[in-house]
């Protein structure tokens, strides 16, 4: 039985009273792989931010892990953001302080009190992005591409039900993108979901899922062709 991770229905989005999109119904299960694509512009961005709440939703109905969004107050979007990880294009990570203590912000920002446990999750993390043995390199010690793998880690510290990611290869060359994209295909092969904006069409071809495509206010599921 499919468990919903994401649900919407006749959810319209808006900045500032514009309608950006228009609309929306769609239901993502647990362990789902999705791509949103269209032009810069589009949407797509606003469409994360309504997921984790820094857009409220004001037209429509919205479930995601198991939080109304339309009902959302302020002050459970702190325990809705747990259940969500989030990986941005420019990385985020605090340029002062080296991989382990990034993460440690993180744990210690959403909690987290027991330094063995700290200590446990961040070698969990790391492994799973292979960069186990860069906890003591700074941030401008790392290329693009490590810096996204950490970027990675660092949204799967609180097991996340659910994982935004936009635009995370928007940075990157296509050999390192390519990596990035392993790493996040590894981590849905083990049941996490994936919602991710993208640009990189190659991407969609050598890694095919479900795709939504943003167009002039409407989002709407592009049919894959086989060859």
């Amino acid at each position: 039985m499919s468990h919903t991770i994401l649900s919407l229905k006749d959810v319209s989005i808006f900045q500032e009273k514009n309608p950006i999109l228009t609309n929306i119904n769609l239901e993502v299960n647990k362990g789902d792989f999705i791509y949103l694509i269209g032009k810069t512009g589009a949407g797509k961005s606003s469409f994360l931010k309504t997921l984790y709440a820094d857009l409220t939703l004001t037209e429509g109905e919205g479930q995601i892990v198991d939080y109304d969004l339309k009902t959302l107050k302020e002050n459970d979007i702190p325990y809705l953001r747990r259940k969500l990880g989030v990986v941005f294009q420019d990385f985020k990570l605090l340029p002062d302080r080296n991989v382990k203590e990034n993460l440690l912000f993180v744990l210690k920002a959403t909690g987290w009190i027991e330094k063995e446990e700290m200590n446990v999750k961040i070698d969990e993390v790391l492994d799973k992005v292979g960069m186990k043995n860069y906890q003591s390199k700074m941030p401008h010690q790392l290329s693009g591409g490590e810096q996204q793998r950490i970027a990675i880690a660092r949204a799967l510290l609180n097991d996340p039900e659910l994982i935004l990611a936009d635009e995370p290869t928007g940075n990157l060359d296509p050999q390192t993108s390519s990596e990035v994209m392993q790493v996040l295909k590894n981590i849905n092969a083990t049941g996490k979901t994936i919602i991710m904006a993208t640009h990189d069409y190659a991407l969609l071809l050598k890694y095919p899922s479900k795709t939504l495509k943003f167009d002039e206010g409407k989002v709407f599921e592009v049919v894959q062709r086989t060859v």
